[in-house]
């Protein structure tokens, strides 16, 4: 991805996010002057991979296949430092993109419609050699348990929300004409480095042309502290 759209979409969620009325904690508007001089009393936020996280997946078609998101806080299975067992997420999905399909061996989430569009969630349980198994999905939903066939669209509406547990295949997209949606993710610990199966193969942090100056650092890009 080029740094430029990168920025672009950071601004773009930073107005979504202001027009739904949510409030981010002071470390997703330090500038990368301002991340220079942070010490190592920030550690959690560089450890735990806080922050702004926008990604092509690799596919170098933004527009198409990719996500913005904001890791607001997140335990760390792997450091005893961060015992939080929770995690929470904002995500931007603009109308016309989509997110990969995939699933978490270790992490289940709730997927919370914020405000904006109407996002659909399609749902396939996992076979046991992770392909897509042809039987029906039970789906937890606000409250209201049911099933429906493999492979059938979840509709959220702003203020719905749907569970998604281990080893459920999902993706993401929004109803044409609905415009873009903000997304909230409450889950388990998140670690996007070692519990994401993707049902194709795709990367997951973008490689970055520097065509501009970065607005904000993306959680992968803090340097250490001074």
């Amino acid at each position: 991805m080029k740094r430029s759209e990168i920025n672009r979409a950071l601004k773009r969620m930073e107005q979504l996010i202001s027009q739904h009325g949510f409030a981010l904690p002071p470390f997703c508007g330090w500038t990368p002057e301002e991340w220079k001089q942070k010490g190592s009393e920030y550690n959690e936020i560089r450890d735990n991979m806080l922050g702004w996280d926008i990604t092509d997946y690799g596919l170098g078609n933004f527009q198409k296949v990719g996500f913005s998101l904001i890791t607001i806080r997140n335990g760390n299975l792997k450091n005893p430092a961060y015992p939080k067992p929770y995690a929470e997420k904002l995500l931007m999905l603009e109308e016309g993109q989509s997110a990969p399909m995939h699933f978490h061996w270790s992490k289940m989430e709730d997927i919370i419609n914020r405000g904006g569009g109407i996002v659909l969630i399609r749902v396939y349980n996992s076979a046991p050699d992770e392909s897509f198994a042809d039987t029906d999905v039970a789906v937890h939903k606000d409250g209201r348990n049911f099933t429906v066939p493999a492979g059938t669209q979840i509709e959220l509406r702003p203020g719905e929300s749907i569970t998604i547990q281990q080893y459920l295949y999902h993706d993401f997209t929004v109803k044409k004409g609905s415009g873009a949606v903000l997304l909230g993710e409450v889950s388990m610990c998140n670690d996007d480095e070692h519990d994401n199966r993707f049902y194709e193969k795709v990367g997951r942090f973008p490689e970055i042309e520097e065509d501009e100056p970065a607005y904000r650092l993306l959680c992968n890009e803090y340097p250490p502290a001074p």
